[in-house]
């Protein structure tokens, strides 16, 4: 695939474990555009079991740019009860800013879209914050109905072994 305003190959691949550093360089850009680098603990021997270890929990998109990791989409399945099919959620979608505009996260969605059907999903979902409406906007474009009647759940830390206890 190929970028006519600059003629640079775009290309969307499965992540390979040689890929993981150039991931978590790129988590790190996403935290710190959402302004939440605090909250990065991992680090690549992490992600790197999460990927491709044993029990793999995640699986990832790369896309480059003349085979520079420019953006990645993360993403697990999950199970819909009411449709009785797994879907795909998307846990991040991140594009460098320097390489935004040039149809890269299009390229990443439409991927995405096509694994879920692949794999017989009955939807793929994600999050976004309400702040971002650069991002909010772009879903919107791509056909994404927002649901502000549901509101994310998290129990994380302490509570989440409280939970675990009581």
């Amino acid at each position: 695939m190929s970028d006519l305003s600059t003629s640079s190959a775009i290309t969307i691949s499965f992540a390979t474990p040689a890929d993981v550093p150039a991931i978590v360089r790129l988590i790190h850009a996403l935290a710190d555009y959402e302004k939440l680098a605090h909250e990065v603990t991992g680090n690549v021997a992490d992600l790197t079991e999460h990927l491709f270890g044993d029990r793999a929990h995640i699986e990832t998109l790369i896309a480059r740019v003349d085979d520079v990791a420019v953006g990645f989409a993360l993403f697990f399945h999950n199970y819909s009860t009411f449709l009785m099919k797994p879907g795909i959620y998307l846990e991040d979608l991140f594009v460098a800013p320097e390489y935004r505009g040039r149809g890269i996260g299009k390229l990443l969605l439409q991927r995405l879209g096509q694994l879920a059907l692949e794999r017989d999903c009955g939807r793929l979902e994600w999050n976004v914050l309400d702040w971002n409406q650069p991002a909010i906007d772009f879903y919107e474009r791509m056909g994404a109905e927002i649901k502000p009647e549901w509101q994310l759940c998290r129990v994380t830390g302490r509570a989440l072994t409280e939970l675990a206890s009581s």
